[in-house]
């Protein structure tokens, strides 16, 4: 089976591309950062039809002007608007992290709205109204259609760091949209407590996915926890729960397209 090529998607503040990279590259795909201007105009040098599988890294792209990920999300509505239909209409995923999720919540690409002027979910600033940085432990939801988390079974550790990664919605959120939900150390129900739930988010909502699951946005990093070394309490002796498993799933369902 060949290895599907992955678009890592680079601009003006995001920060988090080469450890995307990484992450794809470990789990099987070939990577391959590519800045937004060469993706868009008549003197484009990359297109995103050649690639199997689209990641948009986290950061603060555009330095968060207008919004977390709002700058972001004009690009891939304005500019990109054709080609990513097509990307999503063959069913290829499409995975957002942390910035990269605010981006695509409010380019519309989770499809919690049925235009972008009527918003009915986004990333809001955290409960405690500053910046989080510590790690978290999620749950998949084993009835989630979401290909990034499929047939996991167990809890991912890893970071986030994040000041808007509220997750709030006037509408119902469908239960088997939701992909990754904050949860105890111990498995138990964060029930919405901080720390646990780092920003405040409605139902611990860390992660969710549009109805056919190949678009996935989370606010936690699992790129950040790929190896067993980068377990803070690596020399302690723990390991395990990496993200890496999400990568692999993502990349094994492009290359079976």
């Amino acid at each position: 089976m060949l290895k599907p090529k992955i678009l890592i998607l680079h601009a003006s503040g995001i920060n988090r591309d080469h450890e995307a990279a990484w992450a794809c590259q470990l789990a099987g795909g070939l990577p391959e950062i590519v800045h937004i201007n060469q993706l868009r105009g008549a003197a484009r040098t990359h297109r995103l039809a050649d690639y199997q599988m689209l990641v948009v890294a986290g950061g603060f792209s555009y330095g968060d002007a207008l919004g977390a990920g709002r700058r972001l999300a004009l690009d891939l509505t304005l500019d990109l608007s054709d080609d990513l239909a097509l990307f999503i209409e063959k069913g290829q995923p499409i995975l957002g992290i942390c910035n990269g999720f605010q981006a695509l919540i409010k380019a519309n690409l989770l499809q919690w709205q049925k235009s972008a002027n009527e918003r009915t979910a986004t990333l809001t600033h955290n409960e405690r109204g500053h910046f989080e940085c510590r790690w978290v432990t999620l749950l998949p939801n084993p009835n989630s259609p979401c290909i990034f988390t499929r047939n996991l079974a167990e809890p991912i550790y890893c970071p986030v760091a994040h000041g808007e990664g509220r997750f709030v919605s006037t509408a119902d959120v469908l239960d088997n949209q939701i992909a990754l939900r904050y949860i105890n150390e111990d498995g138990s129900a964060a029930e919405e407590s901080y720390p646990v739930n780092p920003n405040g988010s409605a139902k611990d909502i860390a992660g969710i996915c549009n109805a056919s699951g190949t678009i996935f946005g989370l606010m936690p990093h699992p790129e950040d926890h790929i190896v067993d070394w980068q377990h803070p309490r690596w020399t302690r002796g723990e390991r395990g729960r990496l993200g890496l498993q999400l990568f692999e799933n993502g990349i094994r369902y492009a290359a079976s397209l």
